[in-house]
């Protein structure tokens, strides 16, 4: 039975959120750029703060605000992955800040209020509540991703992504309100009560809203701006963007199918079979050609939101626990290879070809190791962590009867092992080009933290397992 406690307290960890940024916009107005690390600094702390507070939360579901807030373990486990992922990514980029030139307060700020929509929208309990999550996320990143004003190709991801953004906005609004229309409410408890058949005019909303999902999640075929901004955002700001607004939009779209559309599954199940496929299958063969590695690594994120779909699609309380796994651990993978990218200096500038990673198992042994493994997992290979991701999605997708996405799935996972496997290729086997400048410590311990996790996880997954679950049988 959901608990009723003070709405203030069942989002304190936004609320800290909330307050940080005015106060760190503060302290940046009145110190100027001189703040920068100070304000990156605090805001770090409020972010391992934030999360602090997600798990202080009781295990049981709260509603808050007359059912547009929920706080249960899903919304909880989701949180603290997306906090992780963003405070990260704010470590990253300090080293990265002072070396470009670039230590805006603004910065962190931005990165906090994005964080702020991100819990607001994995925690929201209706249409609404999504809404004004996803629109202070996309808002803030549209930002963070031209923060680099002096950069012809920062500025111009930041604007395909403003106008696509807004684009697949207007599409989820409308879609939106096609369900409000044909239900007679926002609240996802009385939409589930409401759609028990599927009528054209409910099916026409679940397509519009879904089809802006997809968007945020860089799921085919609303895919186009994630290798553009990928590419052109300074690498930091690609950290944060491949970890935690896609998985608050993982989570809102695990949340709106299964809370508010249970009783239509078939509905919505078909369109994501079909987007997940679409996204395995060209995240696997896009990416062959890729020089660029943030390309590679854009399009490598599109097929993961794919095999990350294929456990939704099952649409069970094993197949969300698989996503939920699937989520945690791409996280992990995602932040350690663009730890990897960003240490990919030479003479203090960045180079970000695949072949400047030639040789590098001999100019820096550690580096390679670590990289390479990541790589491994990416590709799936046993017993890493991004196996055991793939396997559990896809026992999910069996378990439901779904056996040609999974087969599809495991075939497309065997084609993108190919771009995985020939980075690997380069840096043991091909002539060493000139070695990078030395990593940053920050950098160091991200890169350890992701390559041991990914490469021992298996010895021990019980705990990552056991909370999944948890969190899982809450929406069910």
């Amino acid at each position: 039975m959901p608990s009723v406690l003070p709405p203030l307290g069942a989002v304190l960890p936004e609320l800290l959120l909330a307050v940080s940024a005015i106060l760190l916009v503060l302290i940046g107005a009145i110190q100027g750029e001189k703040s920068a690390n100070l304000i990156n600094g605090l805001a770090i702390a409020a972010l391992v703060a934030a999360g602090v507070l997600v798990l202080l939360q009781p295990g049981t579901t709260v509603v808050a605000f007359h059912g547009s807030m929920l706080v249960d373990p899903f919304a909880r486990f989701m949180k603290v992955i997306a906090l992780l992922g963003a405070a990260a990514s704010l470590v990253m980029s300090v080293d990265w800040l002072s070396r470009a030139q670039q230590a805006r307060f603004e910065y962190a700020v931005l990165v906090v209020l994005a964080s702020l929509g991100i819990c607001i929208l994995i925690s929201a309990g209706d249409l609404i509540a999504l809404y004004l999550g996803l629109e202070l996320m996309s808002l803030s990143l549209y930002v963070v991703a031209a923060i680099n004003r002096d950069s012809v190709r920062s500025t111009e991801a930041g604007l395909k992504y403003f106008v696509l953004g807004a684009l697949s906005s207007g599409m989820l609004l409308y879609g939106a309100s096609l369900l409000y229309g044909f239900t007679g409410s926002v609240n996802f408890a009385e939409i589930a009560k409401v759609a028990t058949q599927p009528s054209l005019g409910l099916i026409f909303g679940i397509v519009f809203l879904f089809a802006g999902l997809c968007f945020k999640v860089s799921a085919v075929p609303f895919h186009m701006w994630t290798p553009d901004v990928y590419e052109g955002a300074p690498t930091p700001v690609t950290a944060f963007f491949a970890t935690a607004p896609k998985v608050a939009a993982m989570a809102v779209f695990v949340r709106v199918a299964i809370e508010a559309l249970p009783n239509v599954t078939h509905s919505w199940q078909q369109i994501v079979t079909f987007v997940s496929i679409a996204s395995m299958v060209l995240g696997s063969f896009a990416a062959i050609g890729q020089r660029n590695i943030k390309r590679l690594l854009a399009y490598s994120s599109i097929g993961h939101m794919g095999f990350a779909l294929v456990g939704l699609a099952a649409g069970t309380q094993e197949g969300v626990r698989g996503v939920l796994m699937y989520m945690a651990i791409y996280v992990v993978m995602t932040l350690g290879s663009f730890t990897c990218v960003l240490a990919m200096r030479r003479d203090g500038r960045a180079v970000e070809t695949v072949d400047d990673l030639a040789g590098l198992s001999r100019t820096r042994p550690l580096m390679a190791l670590l990289l390479g493994a990541l790589m491994f997992s990416l590709a799936g290979i046993p017993p890493l962590a991004g196996f055991l991701a793939k396997y559990y999605v896809f026992v999910a997708a069996i378990q439901a009867g779904l056996y040609a996405l999974a087969v599809i799935g495991v075939v497309a996972s065997v084609i993108g092992a190919y771009y995985y496997l020939r980075v690997v290729k380069i840096m043991y086997f091909d002539e060493p080009a000139e070695a990078f400048d030395g990593m940053p410590g920050e950098l160091k311990a991200v890169l350890g933290l992701s390559g041991l996790f990914t490469i021992f996880y298996f010895v021990y997954p019980a705990p990552l397992i056991e909370a999944a679950g948890a969190a899982a049988r809450a929406l069910f």
